[in-house]
């Protein structure tokens, strides 16, 4: 449900903008792209700081949970500031790349120059937010996100649109540039409400002790297993939209057919994707408490879960792909067909890729997380990608073959993941969790 509402802060204001029509909406939708993508690097470091948050919680060392606090906040802040400086310096060029429209640019800049502070915000936020995944009390960013998230929805409203009171006082409507505003003093409260959170907790001391060199090696090595996170994130997301251009050069119906499943996929996954983030921290825990002799077990358990849950995600979109002529009525007849064509794959989809997450993050824990970057570049850009495109751009092949590489790419990385966590399960004792218990 974090993760949910987390997703959510953007949407609502692509819903709240969108009467302003098409050039509004568009400028916006192209903004927040940029900004998404941002938040997505952010969201990969930060999941990269929970694990050794977590094992520094089942360490139960205080000294050890302050230094990865801080340690990932520094990092997580300074790419939060090159993104800043970046969009900052860089913003003109970054747009005329985006699109030729001269009326979009003007209110894309206007919703970079206020949202871009969002990007430093969420490097606070999503720390914090990982130090109580880490603790086990995952309720609290919950709280946070059902504070954000109405007074996002009511500050953006009046924002964007303006209001007038009955004596004549009133604000004129700034547009997407009221959009922004919102969500910055939306994040704002709840940046307060998770201090507030830390502040007053009396079991948790964040107080550093160390200094200079000692606490730079504990940023480098912190440095060394997190960029992997985010550098698998990153070429994943790119991924996807490379997936989407070379899909536009399907036929209308088949590239309307991928674009109206696409959001559902990401949604229904996205629960999978949520279990493997918890598995990996009950695994972190164990191995920073050096409490193991069951550690094959829960992996184990995690497994069988999240294939449990992929196999239910797996019978929504069965059910889903009866119902969709309902959800999207009045489309043309050859796009119905495309969205039957591919009913089968975007169902198996789900089993395998849930399969390949919870593996992916149980390696994370593990240590292993460049051997995952490794395995993920490999089997989408190596071999789905390129297999893709000429499918695509060579063969000119149907939609069915086309959207096939997706479950062909996640078939294609499902037994060197098996294969490395077997391994590394077998292998990992007292000495590996202690390498990993850098600081």
């Amino acid at each position: 449900m974090n993760a949910l509402l987390m997703q959510s802060m953007l949407m609502i204001d692509t819903l709240l903008v969108s009467p302003l029509g098409e050039i509004p909406l568009a400028a916006m939708g192209m903004a927040t792209v940029i900004i998404a993508f941002i938040l997505g690097i952010q969201m990969a470091l930060a999941n990269g700081t929970q694990l050794v948050l977590s094992r520094a919680v089942g360490s139960g060392v205080k000294q050890s949970l302050s230094k990865a606090f801080w340690a990932g906040t520094c990092i997580n802040f300074t790419a939060a500031f090159l993104f800043w400086v970046l969009l900052t310096l860089f913003d003109t060029h970054l747009i005329n790349a985006l699109t030729n429209d001269v009326k979009l640019h003007q209110q894309i800049a206007d919703y970079l120059d206020i949202s871009k502070y969002l990007v430093l915000y969420t490097a606070a936020t999503q720390v914090i937010i990982a130090l109580f995944n880490s603790l086990g009390r995952s309720k609290v960013p919950f709280k946070g996100y059902l504070i954000e998230l109405p007074v996002n929805a009511l500050l953006s409203y009046f924002l964007i649109h303006g209001f007038t009171l009955a004596n004549g006082l009133g604000i004129e409507g700034l547009g997407v540039q009221g959009a922004a505003l919102g969500s910055v003093i939306a994040i704002t409260v709840r940046l307060i409400f998770l201090f507030a959170c830390v502040h007053y907790d009396d079991g948790i001391s964040l107080r550093l002790k160390s200094r200079g060199k000692e606490f730079s090696s504990n940023i480098k090595h912190h440095f060394i297993e997190i960029f992997p996170v985010a550098a698998n994130m990153t070429i994943l997301s790119i991924g996807a939209t490379v997936y989407q251009l070379l899909y536009s050069q399907l036929n209308i119906n088949a590239y309307v057919a991928i674009t109206l499943v696409s959001p559902w996929i990401r949604a229904g996954t996205q629960f999978i994707t949520a279990w493997a983030h918890s598995s990996a921290i009950t695994i972190s825990q164990a191995i920073g408490s050096r409490k193991m002799d069951d550690l094959v077990k829960n992996v184990n358990t995690s497994i069988d879960v999240a294939v449990g849950i992929s196999f239910i995600c797996a019978m929504i979109f069965a059910l889903f792909s009866l119902v969709i002529h309902n959800i999207y009525p009045d489309l043309d007849q050859s796009t119905y067909v495309a969205l039957a064509t591919i009913a089968p794959l975007y169902i198996f989809l789900p089993l395998i890729r849930g399969y390949n997450t919870v593996h992916g993050h149980v390696l994370r824990a593990l240590g292993k997380t460049t051997a995952v970057f490794k395995i993920n570049f490999t089997g989408q850009w190596v071999i789905s990608i390129p297999l893709c495109a000429v499918l695509i751009l060579v063969f000119d092949c149907s939609i069915f073959w086309a959207f096939a590489i997706q479950p062909f790419e996640e078939l294609v990385k499902a037994l060197p993941f098996r294969h490395l966590a077997r391994k590394s399960l077998r292998e990992f004792n007292a000495s590996q969790a202690e390498k990993l218990m850098y600081d």
